[in-house]
């Protein structure tokens, strides 16, 4: 019975890789023995599972239909796992975790860090991206995501805290351009712009009767980069809306000011997701509730 599993996890890794190297990486294998062991696969199903070339590999229409039933059963495995961990606290195994690059460096990661040291059998692998990963497609266990969700299909979510924004400009340019005072005033002002995938970000901010507006900004200055963006602010170039955990020690400092900080001010949602299943292991769930009672004090503090 066991010969009939053999290579079953080393073809998954590299399918979720991208690749036999990558997967040698990650079981800390040499690429020669993970080739060797989708060769036995292979063999013993009498079918070819990828289409193979110097550089890259390729599922077949065999592979990709093979790898979709490994899944459904990996998945059933762990929600035999859920089950048995129901019982006890011990938080054991491999958790995989997706999050924005920079809201994760400074505010997950330091709450995951803290749980994995009280868990000293947990395994944690930290993935930084700002790109919309697929967490099922690359098998990853939780993601966290601001914003809206758009469409979870497959997902499910848990709500975390919301991360409040602020404009906010430096002392010299305010000094040099003045302040605005409504919505219209942009027009006449430097704008400092969050661009991805060929668009500028919306800012939401409060017009005469204090109810927020989607306002349509254009600039000459655009980034992919928030940490980017509040550096360029720091130095004069024009006016940023930010998270406010993110410019909460310049603001603190001075190098920056908030503007219309008696209006109401927007929110940005942020959400815990994973792939749907019956049974969440222990490892997620509680890693999601130390996400839900200490995000909301870092952004806060």
């Amino acid at each position: 019975m066991r010969d009939r599993f053999d290579g079953v996890q080393v073809f998954v890794e590299a399918v979720e890789a991208g690749g036999f190297a990558k997967a040698a990486e990650r079981l800390s294998l040499t690429r020669s023995a993970v080739g060797k062991s989708i060769a036995r696969l292979e063999d013993r199903l009498g079918v070819r599972l990828f289409n193979r070339t110097t550089r890259t590999q390729n599922l077949t229409e065999d592979g990709q239909q093979y790898y979709e039933r490994c899944l459904r059963a990996i998945g059933e495995l762990r929600a035999g796992e859920s089950l048995l961990e129901s019982g006890r606290r011990d938080v054991i195994g491999r958790l995989r975790v997706s999050m924005p690059v920079l809201f994760g460096r400074y505010c997950i990661a330091p709450i995951l860090l803290a749980f994995a040291r009280e868990h000293p059998r947990l395994e944690l692998d930290l993935s930084f991206s700002d790109r919309r990963v697929d967490l099922i497609a690359e098998g990853i266990d939780l993601g966290v995501r601001n914003g809206a969700l758009g469409n979870g299909a497959g997902l499910q979510a848990r709500r975390l805290t919301s991360q409040p924004k602020v404009l906010c400009a430096a002392p010299a340019y305010l000094a040099a351009h003045g302040a605005p005072e409504v919505i219209e005033d942009l027009a006449d002002h430097d704008t400092l712009l969050y661009w991805r995938a060929d668009h500028g970000q919306d800012w939401q901010l409060p017009d005469t009767s204090g109810a927020l507006v989607e306002v349509s900004v254009t600039s000459r200055l655009r980034f992919d980069d928030l940490e980017a963006i509040a550096n360029a602010a720091v130095a004069g170039m024009g006016l940023a809306w930010l998270p406010c955990w993110l410019v909460r020690d310049k603001l603190l400092a001075g190098s920056l000011i908030a503007l219309w900080a008696d209006r109401p001010s927007a929110s940005m949602e942020c959400y815990a997701v994973w792939p749907a299943t019956r049974y969440l292991p222990l490892r997620s769930r509680l890693a999601i509730d130390a996400l839900v009672s200490e995000l909301p004090k870092r952004l806060d503090g």
